[in-house]
């Protein structure tokens, strides 16, 4: 498959430390997460992993980005994709249009290789959510969905999907059950023990695998 991307300038992303200071502390713990999400797949190849939080502001879009922009510096080939229909932001963080996206090419209004853009960061390319629709549900839920994942895959070393919140849509679940594993994102003065240990509930019964849980201590 050869992807066809349009470029988007990288500088002066918000929120991407790993990216605007390589050398500092919270780097290094993204660094840490990263090696320690490749010690978890060993040979089971993950590919996939979606990366969710019980609720709101918890920081997982900024773990999300941050976490692909430390894989893509390791020359890795990274794919971020926002499949978070319904308040997407991973535009925002990386300074780029959200005029194509994930729901276009879902609803068959594009191909992913018109879709799909280069961060200029490595090898890390993102799939912006697109135009907010009134189905996220049933697009996520959708055949499209599936096979386009089983698409793209096989070109990139790790697959990563913002999701909404596990506790407020059923969109986390249904992308949940597509994926190889999740990560879920608490936040030190936000989440309380009953959400965490409810989210956990709820991607168990979607039959996800829950392969790790990161504990952030700043607003995203």
């Amino acid at each position: 498959m050869v992807i066809s991307k349009r470029k988007r300038s990288a500088t002066e992303k918000r929120n991407l430390v790993t990216f605007t200071n390589p050398d500092s502390i919270i780097s290094e713990q993204f660094r840490t997460i990263r090696t320690n999400l490749h010690f978890i797949n060993g040979k089971s190849k993950n590919k996939i992993l979606l990366i969710t939080s019980p609720g709101k502001k918890e920081g997982k879009s900024t773990t999300a980005a941050n976490i692909a922009v430390s894989m893509a510096q390791q020359k890795e080939k990274i794919l971020l994709i926002d499949g978070n229909l319904r308040n997407p932001s991973l535009h925002s963080i990386f300074k780029t249009s959200n005029e194509v996206g994930l729901t276009d090419v879902l609803t068959g209004k594009a191909i992913f290789e018109d879709a799909v853009y280069s961060s200029k960061i490595g090898s890390l390319d993102i799939l912006t959510s697109g135009a907010i629709l009134f189905n996220p549900a049933e697009l996520l839920a959708s055949h499209t969905m599936t096979q386009l994942l089983q698409k793209v895959t096989p070109y990139y070393d790790i697959v990563l999907i913002d999701s909404p919140p596990a506790l407020e849509v059923t969109d986390t679940k249904i992308i949940a059950n597509l994926c190889d594993g999740v990560v879920l994102v608490v936040r030190q003065d936000k989440t309380n023990i009953d959400s965490a240990f409810e989210s956990k509930k709820v991607l168990e019964y979607a039959k996800a695998q829950i392969v790790g849980v990161i504990l952030n201590e700043k607003n995203s």
